[in-house]
């Protein structure tokens, strides 16, 4: 199976957090992920701030950008889902940034997996609730 894999999930591949084993083994399970081509930018925001604070060196950081797009079969472009997200994003009352992986796991026919509850949340009371996935459960 296809799995859409959001910055929350693939910052937890390289990064020690809450859910970070979780993410590892939803890695291990050999599904192919796939991910709006924005989760580069978004995991880079999420490297520098990391960086920025000192919790990590920039080398490692590097390393993970480096990395990412290899744990990728595709990364579709954004801009071809950005309409979709955006009438998401209006009935959801949520941001369209995070609707665009939702608009990818609507047109791949397949689940969002999101470390996101509250975004969560809001899918599984939508006419999308069959596309949302939580990392870890819940």
């Amino acid at each position: 199976m296809t799995l859409v894999i959001d910055a929350s999930v693939a910052c937890k591949w390289f990064f020690e957090e809450p859910l970070s084993s979780d993410a590892r083994a939803l890695a291990d399970r050999g599904e192919a992920f796939v991910a709006p081509d924005m989760i580069l930018v978004e995991c880079a925001s999420a490297a520098w701030r990391r960086v920025s604070a000192g919790t990590i060196p920039r080398a490692q950081a590097e390393a993970f950008l480096a990395a990412l797009p290899r744990w990728f079969d595709s990364l579709a472009p954004s801009a071809r889902l950005h309409t979709d997200a955006f009438e998401m994003a209006c009935a959801l009352a949520h941001p369209v940034y995070d609707c665009q992986y939702l608009a990818l796991a609507e047109r791949e026919g397949t689940r969002l997996v999101t470390a996101d509850r509250a975004f969560a949340a809001k899918v599984r009371r939508s006419p999308w609730r069959e596309r949302i996935e939580t990392l870890g459960g819940g």
